[in-house]
């Protein structure tokens, strides 16, 4: 998987694309002058919250771009996921493995929310209107919304709940309905503006 690290901190994304290519990965980084290889065609792009408004991420429409929390308010998080349309966002205290996984759900298309923003969409309340729009979500369903957005399998979130697979599919039916989303994707982008409402 080509990946392009495109964060406004040096170190950070020399950091990163050391660990990528040391995983397998091919990797550049765009630094300030936002030079890349030419032919580097990226699949996933890191970016910050500094950096996630670059013109230079247009040049590469087919690429996913995944936010990297550096540890700023997560109102500041749901915002920028909403305004620049991207496709996930990752904390950097994020174990190897699941961030290769991460990279991996991206890249498929599929949307990627770490526990702790997914928790401020989920716990924090929501305005009425998005209330409403998501319906009346048992516990239950929110454990399992909250597995969805982190891209979890069905097989992985029967396991990781003790339940079979017919189990989960049943409650994603409900949860789809309750919801008015017809997809996993739509379900998260749900999720996605349920929280931007909350902090508007």
């Amino acid at each position: 998987m080509n990946v392009l690290v495109c964060l406004s901190s040096n170190i950070l994304s020399e950091g990163i694309c050391n660990l990528l290519v040391k995983n397998g990965h091919k990797a550049a980084v765009a630094g300030h002058n936002e030079a890349v290889s030419e032919g580097f065609a990226p699949d996933v792009i890191l970016v910050d919250i500094a950096s996630a408004g670059r013109r230079s991420l247009t040049s590469h429409p087919g690429a996913k771009v995944l936010l990297v929390d550096t540890g700023v308010e997560k109102e500041k998080i749901i915002n920028t996921l909403c305004a620049y349309q991207l496709h996930g966002v990752l904390s950097v205290d994020t174990e190897l493995p699941l961030f290769d996984k991460a990279l991996h759900v991206v890249a498929d298309g599929q949307i990627w929310v770490d526990n702790n923003t997914l928790k401020v969409f989920l716990r924090e309340g929501a305005a009425p209107t998005a209330a409403q729009r998501v319906g009346n979500v048992t516990e239950r369903e929110k454990e399992i919304i909250e597995l969805v957005c982190r891209g979890w399998s069905n097989r992985e979130i029967a396991a990781h709940l003790s339940l079979s697979e017919h189990t989960i599919k049943a409650h994603l039916n409900r949860i789809f309905r309750k919801c008015n989303a017809s997809s996993r994707s739509k379900l998260i982008t749900l999720m996605m503006r349920q929280g931007r409402e909350t902090t508007a």
